[in-house]
């Protein structure tokens, strides 16, 4: 039976957050064809304008924007939209990861992709990915120091592990999983751990500092055990809550 025509439709559902938000709009505005491939998006400015938010919250949606392979920053330039990959449009949406156990879900799956990716990317590093990711490690280092933001370094690291593969398909994966999958951008993990902030990102740093320390010298089973520590310790302090 046909429901009648003025039957409401069910509700959108509502982002999870003021970045998501934005995400959700500045995709729609690309898929749609308002903003073309090669077009540059507006301001940082003028995207808090036109949405009424601030600054760090358009930084975050620009970067999951980025991690999804949307667009791309050209520091000192602008932000630009990419061309589409022609694949399916597979990621992982960051409204549906709203508990402790859909962030265990998804290390669960980490674990076994980036495991691999760190022994691969030991075998097969150019000097390029090691400046690459010595450059994420360091910006890191200073986003702790300064209380910024830790995430989109975070993630470019382990972007760049799974590139250092040379295996597109390890880097494919990962883009379009995006910065989502940082366990902090969906709950708090420094108060899970029952640690200041601080200390918290600080043993992050070291464990991703012993993943690219076995990368560089090209100790693939080390690279591999580094990786799935820094991972297992993440699920392991979660599994308790969940």
């Amino acid at each position: 039976m046909t429901a009648p025509a003025d039957t409401p439709a069910s509700p959108p559902r509502r982002p999870r957050s003021l970045a998501q938000g934005l995400v959700e709009a500045l995709s729609e505005r690309i898929r749609s064809g308002g903003l073309r491939p090669g077009e540059k998006l507006p301001t940082e400015s003028g995207i808090m304008r036109e949405f009424g938010v601030s600054r760090t919250v358009v930084r975050e949606a620009l970067s999951r924007l980025q991690a999804s392979g949307l667009v791309e920053t050209h520091h000192g330039v602008g932000t630009y939209v990419l061309e589409p990959s022609g694949g399916a449009d597979f990621r992982v949406d960051p409204a549906d990861i709203a508990t402790v156990r859909d962030v265990l879900v998804l290390l669960e799956l980490r674990i076994c992709l980036e495991s691999e990716a760190a022994g691969l990317a030991a075998a097969r590093r150019s000097g390029e990915h090691l400046r690459a990711m010595r450059q994420a490690l360091d910006d890191f280092k200073t986003a702790l120091d300064a209380g910024g933001d830790t995430i989109t370094p975070d993630f470019r690291f382990h972007l760049l592990v799974a590139q250092a593969t040379e295996n597109r398909y390890f880097a494919d994966l990962m883009s379009h999983l995006g910065s989502a999958i940082i366990p902090r951008t969906r709950i708090n993990s420094a108060r899970f751990a029952q640690e200041d902030r601080g200390v918290y990102l600080a043993r992050v740093n070291l464990e991703h500092e012993d993943i690219y320390g076995a990368i560089q010298r090209q100790d693939a089973e080390a690279a591999r055990a580094a990786m799935r520590t820094h991972l297992s310790n993440s699920r392991e302090r979660l599994r308790r809550l969940a």
